[in-house]
């Protein structure tokens, strides 16, 4: 079922979107070659803190921490570990969500690890467009296909595949609510769009074949060919005005 948001409840998620932007774009400034993965994971914790917050992540279906970091191939739901340095040339995906009076807020980037190639820079850029967009397409009347259609649409027309097995979602008061939303599809599918809605869009793409595998851990998603792959989300509502981002810091 899913559950539209009223004017003031959009309001109290804009602010729990805030307060994700700002803590991820201090993430990135901490993101440079020779920093371990457990460390960006303490400095989340601190800044949860100071902002008075809760993790989005920490104890969700048994997850010990609140970030994600995935590095190279890694898709998503990478585990901080003081054992994975980061190293020059590396891109690494930052998943973060903190829960403010209630409400969920859902983002994530991939940041480059000193300089990397222009191919992988293209890989990133693709794939923080195909997020714009399908926020694009976030319009009353429109279908939550035509999302789906645009985000796949421009990164196959780089030469990029999307990832199938996780998908965008609906988000407010729990982490994932309906409607589920791929990052695939034909347009003009399924639910129609309206005022109140909110959705964390987030395409994930991989420089080669779309499949991943989780790996033994039982979190860690992997891209089968060993590709790179790179994530980008944010969480984004439907109102009177059109289409309002909430995880931006202003």
């Amino acid at each position: 079922m899913i559950v539209l948001k009223s004017p003031r409840e959009i309001e109290k998620m804009k602010k729990s979107g805030r307060i994700v932007a700002t803590i991820l774009q201090e993430l990135k400034a901490a993101v440079k070659p020779g920093v371990s993965t457990l460390s960006l994971n303490q400095l989340a914790d601190r800044l949860i803190e100071k902002f008075k917050v809760k993790s989005a992540f920490k104890g969700y279906k048994g997850y010990q921490h609140c970030l994600c970091v995935s590095i190279n191939q890694e898709v998503v739901h990478g585990i901080p570990s003081a054992k994975r340095i980061l190293q020059e040339g590396d891109i690494i995906g930052l998943d973060f969500g903190v829960v403010s009076e209630g409400y969920y807020g859902d983002s994530a980037l991939t940041v480059a690890v000193g300089k990397i190639s222009p191919q992988i820079q293209t890989l990133l850029q693709v794939t923080e467009q195909s997020l714009w967009k399908g926020i694009e397409q976030i319009k009353a009347q429109n279908h939550l296909s035509d999302i789906s259609h645009a985000v796949q649409s421009h990164v196959e027309k780089h030469g990029f595949s999307v990832v199938r097995e996780f998908v965008g979602h609906g988000i407010g008061q729990a982490l994932h609510e309906d409607p589920p939303v791929p990052n695939f599809g034909e347009p003009r599918q399924g639910t129609v769009l309206q005022e109140g809605l909110v959705l964390a869009i987030e395409p994930m793409v991989n420089m080669g074949k779309p499949e991943v595998v989780i790996l033994k851990d039982g979190w860690t998603a992997v891209t089968v060919d060993q590709s790179l792959s790179a994530h980008f989300e944010h969480t984004v509502a439907l109102t009177a005005q059109g289409a309002q981002v909430l995880t931006l810091t202003q």
